[in-house]
């Protein structure tokens, strides 16, 4: 396994999901993992800059890549929508447009040069799957879990190209290593509806029941997602939704370096479980 990466956090692990940074902060050094974080790194664009400035937007990441690249270490974020747009960013600037995108870049005393691999905190996991199960201090052996990918864990299938995006195994792989059961869960790779809450809130509010409804249906114990904005869909709003089609169906819903913690006997202080909306304290 690789032992040291530049680590980018993105913004909403620094704010609204800060029980994200502390977990994965916390499960790095019992799996010999170094996370240094990126100074100076910026916001990647949310899957939503683009479409005002696509070429900013390119150029932001650019830069957020150069700067781990300085570190001389591949990249690991734990936010699948930065996953994304990181890895969309790279391509680009593979396929023809990295001398441009230097020029600007080259205005900080900076090059984009193509040498930081990235990838996510599941894929890691998925990779070095016996590494961890033999880490494991406390098997989730009476844990049902519904794995939730979410959109930008797999999706577009060709900018990630980990795995399938209809019929991914990567997260399966890695619950399965921690000794807890994976349940039958029809929404697994359903989107949670997180860039477009503010829109489309009914509709949005619909898709979390939904959602939440399927997993209290197949028994699970808790949904586990990936992705920090999924976690926060489905947990912070998981009220809202459920009064909305007036469902009494309540899901903790955990970050998957939460999960990880778990069975590798992390307190629950340090996961941050006090701070999930929809008690999870019971998994402690």
């Amino acid at each position: 396994m690789q032992k040291e990466f530049a680590f980018f956090p993105g913004c909403v692990l620094t704010q609204a999901a800060i029980e994200a940074k502390m977990s994965i902060e916390a499960i790095a050094p019992i799996l010999g993992i170094k996370l240094k974080e990126i100074k100076g790194w910026s916001c990647c664009g949310a899957s939503q800059a683009q479409d005002v400035d696509p070429l900013a937007t390119l150029v932001a990441n650019a830069r957020n890549l150069a700067l781990a690249e300085q570190m001389k270490l591949p990249m690991l974020t734990t936010c699948s929508t930065c996953l994304l747009m990181l890895t969309r960013a790279k391509k680009q600037l593979e396929n023809g447009q990295k001398e441009q995108i230097n020029t600007f870049l080259a205005k900080g005393n900076m090059n984009y040069k193509g040498t930081s691999e990235v990838t996510s905190l599941l894929w890691l996991l998925a990779q070095n799957a016996e590494e961890i199960k033999a880490k494991v201090k406390k098997p989730l052996s009476n844990l049902k879990v519904a794995v939730f990918y979410g959109c930008h864990s797999v999706r577009p299938e060709k900018d990630l190209g980990f795995e399938s995006s209809v019929n991914p195994t990567s997260f399966e792989t890695v619950v399965k290593a921690l000794g807890a059961e994976v349940v039958p869960f029809t929404k697994r790779l359903d989107c949670c509806g997180f860039h477009a809450v503010y829109p489309a809130e009914k509709s949005v509010m619909k898709m979390t029941s939904g959602i939440v409804n399927s997993a209290a249906e197949s028994k699970a114990d808790c949904v586990v997602t990936p992705c920090p904005l999924c976690q926060m869909q489905l947990d912070i709003y998981q009220d809202d939704a459920q009064d909305t089609t007036k469902s009494k169906a309540r899901v903790p819903v955990l970050h998957l370096s939460q999960l990880v913690g778990l069975a590798l006997g992390v307190p629950a202080k340090q996961l941050g479980l006090d701070y999930n909306v929809i008690d999870a304290s019971k998994f402690a």
